[in-house]
């Protein structure tokens, strides 16, 4: 198991999972792969998905009726299928929204490789016109028959690094769950663990009704003198969100700070106030100390007691998420 890849035996137990995968690809990817890792105690599902498009969308219409998935996560074209999925709780990551235009501008055509084994053994396939606008009259699709619960069951994730695909401004139109990562087109071992793992948690205790201990993070205690990371500052946020809501807490606007350097798991986690002292949760971390009594136990970063973050980290896991 690689550094960045960690299992999480506990999260979607029980729970089926489709992965809807990318042009050329199959189900027996390496993402499926790592899905299978992380989550050892979900069942995933990763049909090969046909190539004409018309039949994908037979063959995963089916696949939802009978399995009836908690969570169907989507790359690329698959993230194009993923979001017509009507009715289930979604991930689409890097979604290819206008695959024929996609297709064109990047060379799709002709004789195409597929990029993994599938289950048929069929190695090659040929992209003609034809095919083109049978993707094309598919992916218009998009968007259609949506309702507002609907709306709030899809997560849209975008590397800041793609070059292929760019529908973050389409998505974000009907989606308010539209969120950039660190990442290129091709989701990779750190963008899986920082950027979807987060929101398969997020998914996954609002499934569950689970509501995790609230830790409170002053953003002053994340930053050096020269405004970058702190030392394991990094590692600690990665730590807590494991266990615990984080949210971070500033008097300012820092969102562009922590886009860069925290980025998904401070999606929609972020307070602005001078009053932490009427914040409900369990822990407060920051620096010094400030007017008012917190509601949550405080944790002073920089005392004796939480010299560094390694202190901080040292603590909570005493604490084993209580």
């Amino acid at each position: 198991m690689n550094n960045y890849i960690k299992q999480f035996p506990d999260l979607c137990k029980g729970k089926k999972i489709l992965y809807v995968h990318g042009f050329a690809s199959s189900g027996q990817s390496g993402t499926v792969g790592r899905i299978r890792e992380v989550f050892p105690n979900a069942t995933v599902i990763a049909p090969d998905i046909p190539v004409k498009p018309q039949e994908a969308v037979e063959l995963l219409n089916k696949v939802c009726a009978q399995e009836q998935p908690d969570l169907i996560i989507g790359t690329s074209m698959g993230g194009m299928y993923t979001e017509q999925l009507r009715g289930f709780d979604r991930i689409c990551v890097n979604p290819a929204l206008e695959i024929a235009e996609t297709m064109k501008a990047h060379g799709m055509t002709g004789t195409q490789q597929f990029q993994n084994p599938r289950l048929d053994g069929v190695q090659e396939f040929y992209v003609d016109k034809a095919l083109v606008k049978e993707y094309r009259e598919v992916s218009e699709q998009r968007f259609e028959g949506l309702t507002d619960d609907d709306r709030q069951r899809v997560y849209g994730l975008f590397g800041d690094e793609d070059d292929l695909v760019d529908t973050f401004g389409m998505f974000a139109e009907h989606y308010p769950q539209a969120i950039h990562f660190h990442g290129e087109h091709r989701m990779n071992d750190h963008s899986f663990m920082h950027s979807v793992v987060p929101v398969v948690r997020w998914i996954d205790d609002r499934q569950a009704g689970r509501e995790r201990p609230i830790v409170y993070i002053g953003i002053e205690t994340l930053k050096d003198g020269y405004d970058k990371p702190a030392a394991s500052s990094q590692k600690a946020v990665r730590q807590l969100i494991e266990t615990y809501q984080v949210y971070f807490v500033g008097e300012s606007d820092n969102s562009a700070w922590l886009e860069e350097y925290i980025n998904v798991p401070a999606w929609q986690h972020t307070i602005y106030t001078p009053r932490r002292d009427l914040l409900y949760g369990d822990y407060l971390i920051e620096k010094g100390k400030k007017k008012g009594e917190s509601m949550a136990t405080r944790i002073e970063f920089g005392s004796d007691t939480f010299k560094t973050w390694d202190d901080i980290i040292d603590y909570f896991s005493l604490l084993g998420g209580q």
